[in-house]
């Protein structure tokens, strides 16, 4: 029997939904067995309030009356994670901080924080040893002599070292190792989660310190933890790559100061993170040889464009059945785009087996590149080469009409920049496009015939 003070409850490990009993199906996301006991008590009063001594309280005001304070940003050092957080870092802010494990959050995390100068920077870990972010922090490279580290999991601990150090920013890696006295349970559940975020929420509004939060991801590739957290949070940034490339892409998925259209890439190296100005540079091979299935598509990352490298093997079926497989590419988008040739254009590759790769482990969900993929496609099936100077930038549709595609503009600045001499778009993307600034040859088409003969004549 439960003790005097505490009640059992009954919440959903993917949501956060809250049940008196056990069901099977979680009727606010759908999902089966995803219910678990957990033991709660009442919440007491937050500790935070008393150790800060802050006890006003808001009243109501006419918008009129707000008077809006011009805050400056903290520019974080480099590049790539100002642009994604928004040119810097809001003041007062509570950034949610995802990704796979041993992605390089951790790393990034105490990158940003060793190299950050002129700020005192507090580094709470609740999953290492001093001695273990000592010996990254060596090989990283420690130049803030004002970063600070602290293993603690208990939010009221950490609440004292905060009254005595002020940090001004705080980075707390990770969010499921915490646990606040005032709930019952274990740490890592939805109630504690919840209530250590809540806690560290108030924090960061308060005292105007704005906190990194490193979160846990579950195996469906969401944050573990209730949807909630995502919700309370002001920023939620999802850090992706494959760990067997070198490469890292930095996303924001919901930013209440800046775009969601922003990207940030990094390089893993030995000495941390290295941030990769130009990705197109590196993401297209240099091949002296000429070889046939390769093509170069001018695509978009957000409101950035990116040149990347398709690369398509096109074979006869050996065992009958063939076989289609894509990597970086969307299968079921690729199934489609061989029909369109199949169907539309003619080309017998309903017997062969296609296996499609996007050249440096990242994934392209861009309609743009259908062109480079269909171009790759018929490159490697007619064992034609591809000039290395020519790229492409425009969708397909079910009739095999070359379709327009947005920021068309970008998109060829990024290729004459990169030295291409002629890039192949759609020609209903020719409207308000200005072709005399521009030195690089761009060929309006309509068709995919169109394009496989003048490519291949």
């Amino acid at each position: 029997m439960a003790k005097s003070g505490i009640k059992t409850a009954f919440f959903c490990q993917n949501c956060g939904a809250q049940y008196p009993k056990w069901v099977g199906k979680c009727n606010a996301c759908n999902q089966w067995n995803t219910i678990a006991e957990e033991i709660v008590v009442k919440p007491e009063k937050s500790d935070f309030g008393t150790v800060f001594n802050i006890t006003k309280s808001s009243k109501p005001k006419l918008i009129e009356e707000i008077e809006l304070a011009n805050v400056p940003r903290i520019k974080l050092p480099g590049s790539e994670l100002n642009r994604v957080l928004g040119s810097g870092l809001v003041p007062g802010s509570l950034v949610l901080f995802g990704g796979d494990p041993g992605i390089g959050k951790s790393t990034l995390m105490l990158q940003m924080a060793l190299r950050l100068k002129g700020k005192k920077t507090l580094y709470v870990s609740g999953e290492e040893s001093e001695h273990q972010i000592k010996m990254r922090a060596e090989r990283i490279g420690n130049k803030n002599p004002d970063c600070y580290i602290l293993t603690e999991t208990s939010t009221q601990a950490i609440f004292q070292h905060l009254k005595e150090l002020q940090p001004d920013v705080l980075v707390i890696d990770s969010i499921q190792t915490l646990h606040t006295k005032n709930i019952d349970s274990s740490p890592g559940s939805i109630s504690q989660v919840r209530e250590c975020t809540a806690e560290l929420m108030k924090f960061a509004k308060e005292t105007h310190t704005p906190v990194f939060l490193v979160g846990h991801i579950t195996k469906d590739g969401t944050i573990a933890g209730p949807k909630i957290l995502e919700h309370m949070v002001d920023v939620v940034l999802q850090f992706e790559g494959d760990r067997n490339h070198i490469y890292r892409l930095l996303r924001s998925i919901k930013n209440r100061f800046g775009s969601t259209n922003e990207l940030g890439i990094f390089e893993m190296q030995v000495e941390g993170l290295k941030e990769v100005e130009n990705p197109s540079e590196i993401l297209i091979s240099n091949k002296d040889e000429k070889l046939s299935g390769s093509a170069i598509s001018a695509t978009m990352e957000g409101n950035r464009p990116i040149l990347i490298e398709v690369q398509a093997l096109v074979s006869t079926a050996a065992y009958g059945n063939p076989q289609r497989s894509s990597t970086g590419f969307d299968s079921k988008r690729l199934n489609m785009l061989l029909a369109v040739l199949e169907k539309r254009c003619g080309f017998r590759i309903s017997q062969k087996d296609v296996f499609l790769n996007i050249a440096g482990g990242i994934k392209v969900d861009d309609p743009a590149i259908d062109l480079a993929v269909i171009s790759a496609v018929l490159s490697s099936s007619e064992d034609v080469y591809i000039p290395t100077t020519v790229c492409f930038a425009a969708e397909v549709g079910l009739s095999g009409e070359i379709r327009p595609v947005s920021r068309i503009d970008q998109r060829i600045s990024e290729a004459e920049k990169l030295g291409f001499e002629s890039i192949y778009v759609s020609k209903y993307n020719q409207k308000g496009l200005n072709q005399k600034s521009q030195k690089i040859k761009v060929v309006f088409v309509s068709r995919v015939d169109e394009v496989f003969a003048s490519l291949f004549s």
